[in-house]
């Protein structure tokens, strides 16, 4: 069962007339062509809010994160806040329960400006800077995930405290995903690998936690890769790291009670693009551990996720309004937007849909190229994509499952302010984050 599948199950129903799994669940087709999202008018919103706009539902973030505590009682399910990180957001995730995943100062910053528990945040990444060590100590965070020799050395020279660390460990299971977004393989930058020629530095790395006074070893982190959609690599990741465990009960003669196996649990982008099975991940995650564990007389850790992406992404969509449409050997839409507001196609060749919102048109479908604004032949929003003949400048164009890695991803670049965030719920928008202007751009600038 997929997380689309599980949340009906809680009260939801699925957004059958518009490609399901794809849009949010509150989208709808209205009267002469309008699209009501969270009960709402994007038309509307557009008008209010201008173009483009990251439009956000409130109501499916929350079911999202409570399907997860749902299918997960027994684990910490920390939402991953790289995906999508403002203080709504923050607030919502905290209300239904979960713990928060962060990786800079920047992101404890805003956790701490609304009061997110540091009991439930943990703070990782590969090149952590004292100022994100020293946010996450003063703020009391309880978790911190260390990644090189380092910065172990470094964090005990900080700490005055036990302060909790996990060990991050590169378990070698490639996760069929784009290298870009493929974090568990041998010869990339992040953790400690289990390789026989290397694997002594993750026993050097475990030696120099232990001889920090400051420092208590909690457990071990490994996270696969980002867009997985197959729960057998994460059942694979899962059987490796209860062995290194094992292992390091030998070797070190300690017994390490918590395993974090990160996220990147894949959303649809795309009408047949396969989601990611919650239901068949628990269960045979459930089964490996207990097996391994059973095997080796390990007791079984205390489990940690992290999804974030499968929280917010499939909740948002982006509105733009066309600018141009030019005709020739191939048709281009270009949009008030583009790569500034949706960096994920020319970093890694993500693919999206889009439908004509606003209007009714009975003009044949032709395959089009919806383009952005930047000087860039690489400022490709979606190609290939079906419009109507008659599309034109003033019309409104809908992007589904833009919540995670948009706004987070953004940039001014050719000094394009950011759009907004619009926080959307029963028909009643708030704005979230509002959008940047020409004067937010200058005061940066003490030339």
């Amino acid at each position: 069962m997929t997380l689309s599948e599980l949340l009906p199950s809680l009260g939801c129903e699925a957004a059958d007339h518009l490609e399901p799994g794809v849009w949010p669940r509150s989208t709808r087709l209205g009267p002469g062509g309008e699209l009501l999202f969270a009960g709402a008018p994007v038309s509307h919103l557009a008008a209010r809010f201008g173009t483009p706009a990251y439009l956000l539902d409130e109501d499916e973030v929350r079911q999202n994160a409570r399907a997860y505590r749902r299918a997960l009682p027994d684990a910490e399910v920390a939402y991953a806040s790289k995906a999508l990180c403002t203080r709504a957001v923050l607030r919502w995730v905290a209300e239904e329960g979960l713990s928060l995943d962060t990786c800079s100062a920047g992101e404890i910053a805003v956790a701490r400006s609304v009061g997110f528990p540091a009991e439930r945040i943990l703070l990782h990444g590969n090149a952590k800077t004292p100022e994100d060590l020293k946010a996450a100590l003063s703020y009391g965070v309880r978790r911190i995930v260390v990644d090189s020799l380092d910065e172990i050395e470094q964090l005990g020279a900080l700490a005055t405290g036990a302060q909790q660390v996990l060990i991050r460990v590169t378990p070698d299971v490639s996760a069929g995903t784009h290298a870009a977004i493929t974090t568990g393989t041998e010869g990339q930058k992040f953790g400690f690998s289990l390789r026989e020629e290397v694997r002594d530095n993750l026993g050097r790395a475990v030696s120099a936690v232990l001889a920090q006074p400051g420092l208590r070893l909690a457990g071990l982190h490994c996270h696969i890769g980002s867009q997985v959609s197959r729960v057998d690599f994460y059942e694979l990741a899962a059987r490796k790291m209860i062995g290194v465990l094992a292992g390091l009960r030998e070797t070190h003669g300690i017994t390490l009670r918590e395993l974090d196996l990160g996220g990147g649990h894949a959303v649809r982008y795309l009408p047949g693009d396969t989601g990611f099975d919650i239901d068949g991940y628990v269960r045979r995650l459930r089964v490996a551990l207990a097996y391994e564990c059973t095997s080796r007389g390990f007791p079984l850790p205390k489990l940690t996720i992290e999804p974030g992406r499968a929280i917010v992404g499939p909740a948002g969509i982006t509105v733009y309004r066309v600018c141009a449409v030019k005709r020739g050997s191939r048709t281009f839409v270009a949009v008030d937007g583009g790569m500034s507001d949706n960096a994920r196609p020319a970093l890694y060749g993500a693919a999206y849909t889009a439908r004509l919102i606003g209007r009714r048109s009975r003009a044949a479908r032709r395959p089009m190229t919806v383009v952005g604004r930047h000087c860039e032949s690489g400022d490709v929003l979606a190609d290939g994509l079906a419009l109507p003949d008659d599309v034109h400048p003033g019309d409104l164009l809908a992007v589904p499952c833009t919540g995670a890695y948009h706004h987070s991803l953004a940039s001014n670049y050719n000094l394009v302010g950011r759009p907004p965030v619009v926080g959307v719920s029963r028909g009643t928008a708030t704005l979230l984050v509002r959008r940047e202007t020409e004067e937010d751009l200058l005061k940066r600038d003490l030339g």
